[in-house]
Order: structure tokens, then C-alpha cells, then sequence
């Protein structure tokens, strides 16, 4: 059966503005990521969707949350899992991403930002991230789709590139050069086999 899938970064946060690694860091949406997200329900206004889900960090939360008011479908169903959190930047949690390229190279934290199975100190890779965002996608959310049903998923930039893999056939090597901005959705159309049939990046 024909579906949709919408998957939408969320917006600025907090260490995003000030340039930090944040992994599991609880932080808030500054001023701008609110109306990015405010932007996104617009982008999507003309979509009806079933059911939402997203991860149990805030940023992600408040998000989602002014994408359906935005929409008007603040009642579908909403599912909060840690398995859509951002990757676990261990250490580097905090950091300033520029201090820190200046202490450990830029090469080696670039490594640890975009690579696919090298993980930071203390953290997690996109591989380890990828582990346990796909099982969670199979048994909660492909279901949904091949019901008939629109989807729409908000989380973190490598949460969702880990899915992205998935979903277009991405290769390791490719997925170094693919980053995900702040509240723009990508969408997803299935044909009746389950098929991706179309793409399109709501960039404008």
C-alpha cells in the first residue's frame, strides 16, 4: 500500500548555536531551531499523518510538538523512544567542536564526527547508533508503512542519517559527506509494493 515517511532533523539547539558535541545532552531549542521547526510544519501542511515518533531528548520533543500544532494534528499518536536518540559522543560530550579539533587534529575528530565505524572517545559510532535505530524502525515503524500509513519521524542528525542508509541505499564510504540540516524534511513516497518511489528534500 502507498505511504509516506517524513523524517525531519530537529531544530538549533542549544549547543548547536554554540558549536558543542551534544550526543545524549538534554539541551533546548534556542530562538531560531523553534521557528525552524515552526518553518518545517509549514513545509509539511499539505501532509496527513497517522502516527509520529521521535527520541526521549527535548530538543527532539518540543520540536515534533510545533510541527503537528503548526499542521493542526496535535492528536495522532506520538511514540517516544531512546533507540531515535542522537549518538552517544562520550567525552567529547560538551566540547567545543573547534577546541577540540585543535587538541586532538581536525582529521581525527572529523573521523569521529562522519565516519561510519569509528567511534569517539567514550561514545558510540554511526554503526553502534545504526544497530539500534533499525530494529526499533522494523518493528514499530515499517509495519505502519506497509499498513498504508503516513509516518512522521523526528530526531537527531545521526539517528536519522543511520536510517537514511537504510532507506536509500547508502554505502559507508557515501555517508561521511551527508549531513542533515536543522528542521528540514526529507520525504519518503512508497509505492504499493513498499518500494521508495520518490524522494524529496523540503529545503526551500
Amino acid at each position: 500500500m502507498k505511504s509516506q515517511l517524513a523524517i525531519v532533523r530537529h531544530g538549533q539547539s542549544e549547543y548547536n548555536l554554540e558549536n558543542k558535541f551534544t550526543g545524549f545532552a538534554d539541551v533546548d531549542l534556542t530562538a531560531q531551531g523553534r521557528e525552524e521547526a515552526l518553518m518545517c510544519g509549514r513545509k509539511l501542511q499539505k501532509m496527513h499523518f497517522d502516527d509520529a515518533f521521535t527520541s526521549v531528548l527535548k530538543r527532539a520533543i518540543e520540536t515534533l510538538d510545533i510541527i503537528l500544532d503548526t499542521i493542526g494534528q496535535k492528536n495522532i499518536p506520538v511514540f517516544k523512544d531512546a533507540a531515535l536518540n542522537e549518538r552517544n559522543y562520550g567525552d567529547l560530550q560538551g566540547l567545543n567542536k573547534a577546541e577540540t579539533a585543535e587538541k586532538y587534529g581536525a582529521d581525527k575528530v572529523a573521523l569521529w564526527r562522519r565516519s561510519f565505524d569509528v567511534a569517539p572517545p567514550g561514545g558510540e559510532s554511526l554503526k553502534q547508533t545504526q544497530e539500534r535505530v533499525l530494529p526499533y524502525y522494523y518493528a514499530h515503524i515499517e509495519p505502519l508503512l506497509q499498513q498504508g500509513k503516513n509516518v512522521l519521524i523526528v530526531a537527531h542528525g545521526n539517528s536519522l542519517r543511520a536510517l537514511m542508509m537504510h532507506l536509500e541505499n547508502i554505502s559507508p564510504a557515501a555517508i561521511v559527506h551527508i549531513e542533515l540540516l536543522t528542521g528540514v524534511p526529507r520525504v519518503y513516497d512508497f509505492d504499493d509494493n513498499g518500494k521508495i518511489s520518490y524522494v524529496e528534500h523540503l529545503a526551500q
